[in-house]
This record gives C-alpha cells, sequence and structure tokens, in this order.
C-alpha cells in the first residue's frame, strides 16, 4: 500500500536533517519521512571530498540553533560538520525516518484530498515507489549535485594532464609533486590552493577578475572563552548573537559605504602578503564588497601559501588548452600536470522535481515566492533557501519554525489546505539581488521576489526573525481552505478500501 505521512521533506543534508528535527519537536503529533536521493546523509559536505573542504561561515551561525557546536574550531572541516549532521540525526533518533536512494520525480497536488502524490525512483534500479503526504517541505537546496559548471574551454581535449571538478573529487586523486592549476577566485578555489599546496610541485590559482578575501581565526577566542565558564548552550547562544551581529554589520558597511570597506579589505590582504604579490592587480575587485560573496580564509592559509612560494596566483583570460597546460591571451603559459576546474555550481530548482498543481506544471519561473519559502499557487509547500550573506541554517531555522507554526495553525482553523496568493499590485524583481556568476547563470530558472513584504526575500536575520518567528502566520497573504480533516480522512480511507 501507498505510505502516507502529514509531512514529507525532501532531502537529508543540513536543511533536510534541521527539518526533521523541528518537526519532530514543533509538531509531535505529525508523522514525517526524510527522503535522500543519495546513499547517505550529509548533503554537501558528503558530496564534496576535495582537499580542505572546509564552512566558509562561522559554525556558531551554521550550526543548528537547538545543537550547539562546541568544537575549537570556529571555520570547520567539511568531514567534522558531516560528523556534526549525523550526530543530529542520531540524537533524535531519525534514522528510522530517513529513506536514502530515494530520488523524488514528480509530485501532483490533489485538492479534493489535500494531500500530495509524490512519485520516486529508489535505488540504482530506479524502481518506482509512490508516497503521499499533506505537507510538502523541500529541503534540497538550490544547486545540481549531479554536475558542477565548467565552460567550454577551447582545446581541452588536447590536454595531456588530468582535469577534474571539485565536485566529482574521488579518493583515488593524487596531486603529489604535480604542478596544478586551479581555475576559479571562489570560496572553493581559495580552500583548495593553500590545501594542495603542501603536497604539489606548486599551484597557480588562475582568476579572470579578482574576489573580495579576508583571512579570519580559525577559532573564535570568546567562544572558547565562554564555553569554559558556561553551559555549551548558554555559550552558543551568545557567540551566535555576537556573529549574527558582526555578520550584518560588516554587511551594512559593505553597503553604506563601499568605498571604505574596498579599502580596509585590501588593505588586510597587503598586510599578509606583503611585496609577494601584486595586489592592485590580484586582490583588487572591480565591484563593491558584497555585490558577491566574500571568501574567507581561516588563519591567512592561502596568503601564507604565496608568501611561501608554494603557490601564485595569476589574473588573466584562457586562450586556449595546450598539450601541456594552459595558453593565455596575454601570451603567457602555464605548465600543468593537473587542473582542476573550481569554476562554480549549476544551479537546480527544487531539486530538478517537476510539481503538477491543477492539472498544469508549475514552472518556477512565472512563480513569486511568499517569504522566501513558498509559491504563490502551490498549496502545502514549503522550501528552504539560506542567506546568500551570511550563514545558511540561520534562514534554515527559521523557515522551519515557520512551517510548524503554520501546520498548528491549520490545525487550530480546522482546514487541510494553505496557499500564498499573489497580490497582483506587487511588481515582480529578480529572485536574488547577487551578482556571483552562478546566480546570474540561473535567475531565469527561479521564482520572482515581490518588491514588498511578504514577497520580499530578506537578507536580513534581524526582519526575518520577526516576520517568521514572531509575525502573525495569518496576514492576509495566505489563504487557508480546503475540506475538513475529517472529510478529508474519511476520503482517503474509503478510496483504501476500495484500492485493497
Amino acid at each position: 500500500m501507498t505510505e502516507h505521512v502529514n509531512v514529507l521533506i525532501v532531502g537529508g543534508g543540513l536543511s533536510g536533517i534541521g527539518a526533521g528535527v523541528h518537526i519532530q519537536t514543533g509538531t509531535p503529533d505529525k508523522t514525517f519521512a526524510i527522503l535522500e536521493a543519495r546513499d547517505a546523509i550529509g548533503g554537501t559536505w558528503d558530496l564534496f571530498r576535495y582537499p580542505g573542504i572546509r564552512s566558509d561561515s562561522d559554525m556558531y551561525t551554521l550550526g543548528f540553533k537547538f545543537k550547539p557546536w562546541t568544537h575549537a574550531k570556529a571555520i570547520a572541516d567539511g568531514h567534522d560538520i558531516l560528523q556534526y549532521i549525523q550526530d543530529t540525526a542520531a540524537e533524535h533518533h531519525l534514522h528510522d525516518k530517513i529513506r536514502l536512494g530515494h530520488r523524488v520525480k514528480r509530485t501532483t497536488w490533489s485538492p479534493s484530498l489535500s494531500r500530495w502524490t509524490v512519485e520516486i525512483e529508489r535505488g540504482p534500479e530506479r524502481e518506482r515507489v509512490v508516497m503521499t503526504c499533506d505537507f510538502l517541505f523541500l529541503c534540497a537546496g538550490y544547486y545540481n549535485y549531479d554536475a558542477g559548471f565548467t565552460p567550454q574551454f577551447t582545446g581541452i581535449d588536447r590536454f595531456k594532464g588530468e582535469v577534474v571538478h571539485p565536485q566529482k573529487w574521488t579518493s583515488d586523486i593524487d596531486h603529489a609533486g604535480k604542478r596544478v592549476v586551479v581555475i576559479g577566485s571562489g570560496a572553493t578555489a581559495v580552500t583548495l590552493v593553500p590545501s594542495m599546496a603542501d603536497k604539489a610541485r606548486h599551484v597557480t590559482m588562475l582568476q579572470r577578475s579578482p574576489t573580495y578575501i579576508m583571512a579570519l581565526p580559525g577559532e573564535d577566542a570568546i567562544a572558547n572563552g565562554l564555553r569554559a565558564v558556561l553551559p555549551a548552550t548558554l555559550a552558543y547562544d551568545i557567540t551566535r548573537w555576537k556573529n549574527v551581529l558582526l555578520g550584518m554589520l560588516f554587511f551594512s558597511l559593505s553597503r553604506r559605504h563601499p568605498h571604505f570597506m574596498k579599502k580596509l579589505l585590501i588593505k588586510g590582504v597587503q598586510r599578509f602578503v606583503g611585496d609577494k604579490v601584486d595586489v592592485s592587480k590580484h586582490f583588487t575587485p572591480s565591484y563593491n564588497p558584497w555585490d558577491q560573496r566574500v571568501c574567507a580564509v581561516p588563519n591567512a592559509d592561502l596568503f601564507k601559501a604565496l608568501r611561501k612560494g608554494t603557490a601564485s596566483v595569476v589574473t588573466d583570460h584562457i586562450e586556449t588548452f595546450t598539450e601541456k597546460g594552459i595558453q593565455l591571451k596575454s601570451g603567457e603559459q602555464l605548465q600543468a600536470d593537473m587542473v582542476v576546474t573550481a569554476t562554480g555550481l549549476d544551479l537546480l530548482a527544487f531539486g530538478g522535481i517537476e510539481m503538477v498543481v491543477d492539472g498544469q506544471v508549475v514552472k518556477p519561473a512565472e512563480t513569486m515566492s511568499y517569504k522566501g519559502m513558498m509559491l504563490a499557487g502551490v498549496p502545502n509547500m514549503a522550501y528552504v533557501v539560506g542567506y546568500t550573506n551570511a550563514s545558511w541554517t540561520l534562514k534554515a531555522d527559521l523557515t522551519c519554525e515557520y512551517v510548524c507554526r503554520l501546520l498548528r495553525h491549520m490545525d487550530r482553523l480546522g482546514v487541510t489546505q494553505v496557499e500564498a496568493r499573489r497580490d497582483p499590485n506587487v511588481q515582480e524583481e529578480n529572485w536574488i539581488n547577487f551578482n556571483s556568476g552562478y546566480i546570474l547563470r540561473s535567475l531565469h530558472l527561479f521564482p520572482k521576489q515581490g518588491d514588498r513584504k511578504p514577497w520580499k526575500l530578506n537578507q536580513n536575520y534581524i526582519l526575518d526573525l520577526f516576520n517568521l518567528r514572531l509575525g502573525a502566520v495569518d496576514d492576509g497573504a495566505v489563504g487557508f481552505s480546503g475540506p475538513s480533516r475529517a472529510s478529508v480522512q474519511a476520503q482517503a480511507e474509503a478510496l483504501s478500501r476500495q484500492a485493497a
């Protein structure tokens, strides 16, 4: 028989495991399941295996609100983050709720039953499985786990060395003693370069244009000091708020005083690299801070590798790959045994799941997002998308809290359907106001946001705190309807008897 749950969570990474805990504690009367397409939980932190994989956000804000981060490192290694996720699932006994190897392909909304029918491919044989749920909670992030983004490089087939994308890194890849070129200048590239430099013959970071990079301490001395004298939860909460407020201040100053912040960031780089690197050429972006994400390097490890000479940076454009490396448009030749294409992510809206409402396939780009977590015209569905200017989990936690509030409100009203209803007076804006290449390449795939609340996608934790944790659930932009829970249950039981 078809399995039915009240809430079906899609995704078993940081967002999905967090959602499972929130649903379990915030709506204990609800049944739920977590579907994960891969063979292990952990999402990003299980998928990526490249050297040095780490967070670019501090763990006091990337960690869950309900589970203190107790390690000394604030900028954590990938394996420690994965362990944190696994420990969370174990502590809250989620493993019997998790279905591994379950890839959701299509969901269809039934208004008469107030439920989704979810079509799933299970395991390597892609066995077809069907589940139903009252509420669909999409927690699969927004990028394609199957492939990253790689530009079409001229002549790449001529190259005799090894080419690898970080998303496809495997344990048998060996860079020891090799000349490595890392293409890119984002968070992945600045992680790879110092991590590979210790074993490689030399590592070159090849970038088309500079990125803002800021050195941060690997450990938070205040957090470690507080944890030594206070209960872990209190120390964690204080540190979390400290880092939230500092992050918001940094972002606000970057928006209000971009020239000042630009000088401050560039001066910081100059202090670490001295005269070993041309900072004006390689670390002075043409855009303002936080037009794109600012990369963090713990303990200045990238800059130390540059000063030591085990790594270097080149700012140029690729003319063509050759048999022995890369020829640049300036005429310079980069010799390489291995090229790592740290060229970004391939974004995927809502995990590529096809959603059907009233017989029509939902086209995300033609919808508008409500509070950055629901879609106008799509009933009983929410999704998690984190911040671009702060830790992902800050927004994920608030979204999960709101979903629990929403479900409890529906129970109090005795209704079975909720739907955000688009206001025709609200003007459309791009889904995210951010200039990173991976975002700009994919804006056409994602829903629009509105020019005013509650249709505006805030990049502000304090605003979202008031809107999602403290604001009214019934704010006039959502409608509650549907048959009563009793009549839905009776109809479902009748259909079940017919099927039997």
